[in-house]
């Protein structure tokens, strides 16, 4: 008996349908049947399903003699089923890498609960969503169980068939099925989750759900929407015959009508001629079924909720209408606002340029305002000890604001003390460009930090690839460049690089990364202690950057479930995305809900990456910038390189990195793997190769780059240090790209 049954029903979609398959059969988790029910479908589904079940026995299909729509499909596929547990997965749709490998874990760990349910994410025809808003909920259920009565939160979870695995035997037990017609998931799925003693959650991306250009039927305008009736005709018609199930009503009258009223304001679904049809329908469901004690929500669909018990469709109509006119007269005073409110800035900035530079004020950034980290925050903390009389204000994103420690002084981009302080400042110091609404006054320092060592293209270079420079203008960012004094250098590599990448007219100082000051110094990191991690165990970075040949810039290099069971015993895996890869869907197709289960820590969210750097004994990664600043630990650094031509041929590389590396060069996950379990990660050729990297890289990292830049910056005194030199900026010339 398999652990999974997978239920396909297929039917005109034999564009999709390899998709779908490929996805079900590549998985990791092997201990699964697919049964696949041919609905008729008047395509070559049929031949490619006959095709796939001569390939892999794992694959059963069904040819039903007509056709009998998705919900009677399923349930033909049903009654074939073998697994413990039953999933469905529309024959347009794909299962995520590792998604049931992820959920037998958690149904064992949950002691096979009733009901799994998963998280999604909507891929569109011209790319894939973000997160669905069902993330947060699933993450609050952690990794135990629960039932519906006693969280009743948990019944706006997604409404379909495919986010779930059903306990067969549970299934059985209640003679769940689904019924012909739209929306036939809605009975089923609320009739279980009231049913069900013990629910489980997994926060994790389980399905990619296609959002069809053309062709999906539930966003085909017709009378087939008024289907939803009898489905929750049918729900109800059931609670009312289960007394035990009395404290359910309310609550699913609640979701019926949210449904129903979803489903008649779309323009997709009901026609304007089907509206007062529709509408009556609904009011018809709510006198009849309208429980005891119901009351409606508050806010706008309360408000539609209370008109069903005596307004006609006029009523409705009106509401929306009036409701429509508002919204859209408040656009326009919102937008009216806004330019008021643009002039007023622009008026008052104006006015605060007019008055003189503030000696004693130095402005920070970092991160595009998204928190007091990076080079600026080691520039400004030694600020406050070697220059306290100048005072140090940071810009920082409003949804950034929590992150900022506490005492340190803080704007939000467009406050009118934020141009205030941008007006007046003498020091600005960013490790990204500065707004180009900004004007850079007479006798204003601007000192750019960069963001680490450049492995990858930048700036000018970028010109080459269209791909990688795709959604910003190269000429605009040389010309905010344009207003550099300064340029911040670790080595000379970087020194070329930027002068090549960015022709401008700055000046470069070989102070050293600031923010590596502590590495170099052996600071301390409270990060083991933070996320429990014995003080014994080797502690395995895992930090891969973006790619510019992917949209949205993920690709998944190695499978992080799988290289931290194969470190062993006496191994924590940590893994830290690229800052550009934070948000989005990304960590939820594996990285959180790993995280959650204790399988590898996600540091993503880490707001200083040199504490999580100290933490860890080696780093594997790519092609990431972070290995010039972790080289300066003087610990074991892995390349694992198994796309280095697509990634060069598409961002482009100042250096072969697998060439002069770091460390060892892995090629393929079975070299990797192969790497750390012979222990070879840490040789003498390891060594070597970090040294001959070291000196390179790390040439004017001596632990005093922070000071080496207030002093001779914020204080005036003269550069010291190791190869301390200015290397002035190019001459100033007219902007040859202007036209470009």
């Amino acid at each position: 008996m398999p652990r999974f049954s997978i239920i396909v029903p297929v039917f005109k979609v034999q564009g999709f349908l390899r998709e779908c398959l490929d996805s079900v059969l590549g998985q990791s988790y092997g201990d699964f049947e697919v049964v696949a029910v041919d609905d008729r479908s008047p395509d070559g589904c049929g031949a490619i399903l006959d095709e796939y079940a001569e390939r892999d026995p794992r694959v059963r299909v069904l040819h039903l003699p007509e056709n009998v729509g998705l919900g009677r499909a399923r349930n033909a596929g049903l009654e074939q089923a073998k697994g413990d547990y039953v999933l469905f997965l529309d024959s347009d749709d794909a299962y995520t890498p590792g998604l049931l490998a992820a959920a037998a874990d958690r149904l064992t760990g949950a002691g096979d609960p009733d009901i799994l349910v998963f998280d999604h994410v909507r891929t569109h025809w011209w790319g894939r969503g973000g997160r669905s808003d069902a993330s947060p909920l699933l993450d609050r259920a952690g990794l135990g169980t629960f039932n519906l009565r006693e969280n009743p939160e948990y019944v706006h979870l997604f409404l379909v068939a495919w986010n779930k695995a059903y306990r067969r035997s549970f299934f059985q037990e209640h003679d769940l099925g689904y019924a012909p017609g739209l929306y036939e998931d809605a009975p089923v799925t609320y009739r279980s989750m009231v049913l069900a003693d013990r629910i489980a959650c997994m926060n994790r991306i389980g399905v990619e759900y296609r959002q069809r250009r053309q062709g999906a039927i539930t966003r085909t305008p017709g009378r087939r929407h008024f289907d939803i009736f009898p489905q929750y005709e049918g729900l109800f018609a059931f609670l009312e015959e289960r007394a035990d199930l009395a404290w359910a009503r309310p609550l699913l009258f609640e979701r019926a009508l949210d449904h129903m009223l979803f489903v008649l304001a779309r323009e997709d679904r009901v026609t304007p001629a089907d509206r007062p049809d529709f509408y009556r329908e609904i009011r018809s469901f709510h006198r009849r079924r309208l429980p005891e004690g119901f009351t409606p929500p508050e806010g706008p669909r309360g408000t539609e909720m209370r008109l069903l018990a005596s307004a006609p469709y006029a009523s409705y109509a009106a509401l929306r209408g009036w409701r429509g006119l508002r919204a859209t007269a408040a656009k326009g005073k919102r937008r009216a606002a806004r330019t008021v409110s643009g002039r007023s800035q622009r008026a008052w900035y104006a006015a605060q340029l007019r008055l003189p530079l503030d000696p004693h004020l130095a402005v920070y950034s970092s991160a595009h305002h998204g928190g007091v980290t990076g080079d600026p925050a080691a520039i400004h903390a030694k600020a406050r000890d070697l220059a306290p009389h100048i005072h140090g204000v940071w810009v920082v994103r409003e949804d950034a604001v929590g992150t900022v420690p506490p005492g340190t002084d803080h704007v939000t981009p467009g406050s009118a003390r934020y141009h205030a302080v941008m007006a007046r400042a003498t020091y600005w110091v960013n490790d990204v460009n500065w707004p180009g609404n900004l004007v850079k006054r007479p006798g204003s320092v601007h000192v750019h930090t960069h963001q680490g060592t450049p492995l990858e293209y930048m700036g000018a270079d970028l010109l080459t690839k269209p791909g990688a420079r795709h959604g910003f203008s190269v000429p605009q960012m040389l010309r905010r460049a344009d207003r550099w004094d300064y340029s911040l250098v670790a080595n000379r590599h970087s020194e070329l690089v930027w002068e090549r990448a960015y022709p401008c007219h700055f000046t470069s100082l070989r102070t050293g990364s600031p923010r590596n000051d502590v590495l170099v110094n052996g600071g301390l990191s409270g990060f083991r202690e933070r996320h429990g991690i014995p003080a014994d165990h080797t502690v395995v970075l895992y930090a891969p950057t973006r790619r510019d040949y992917r949209r949205g810039g993920h690709v998944d290099r190695i499978d992080v479930a799988r290289f931290a069971a194969d470190l062993g015993a006496g191994h924590t895996l940590v893994v830290r995305l690229h800052p550009s890869l934070a948000s989005g869907p990304v960590r939820g197709l594996g990285l959180t809900e790993l995280d959650q289960r204790g399988v590898v820590v996600d540091a993503t969210d880490e707001p200083c990456l040199q504490d999580v750097l100290l933490a860890t004994d080696v780093l594997v990664t790519d092609y990431s910038a972070v290995m010039f600043d972790y080289a300066n630990l003087d610990r074991p650094i892995v390349v694992h390189a198994d796309d280095w031509p697509a990634f060069t041929a598409s961002r482009g590389a100042y250096l072969d990195i697998t060439a002069e590396p770091p460390g060892h060069v892995t090629r393929s996950y079975r070299e990797l793997a192969r790497l750390f379990a012979s222990g070879s990660w840490r040789d003498e050729e390891s060594a070597r190769l970090r040294a001959a990297f070291r000196a390179r890289f790390c040439e004017f990292d001596d632990g005093r780059a922070a000071e080496r830049v207030v002093r001779t910056l914020l204080l005036g005194e003269p550069l010291t240090g190791p190869g301390a030199v200015r290397i002035p900026g190019q001459a100033v010339g007219r902007d040859a790209l202007t036209s470009a």
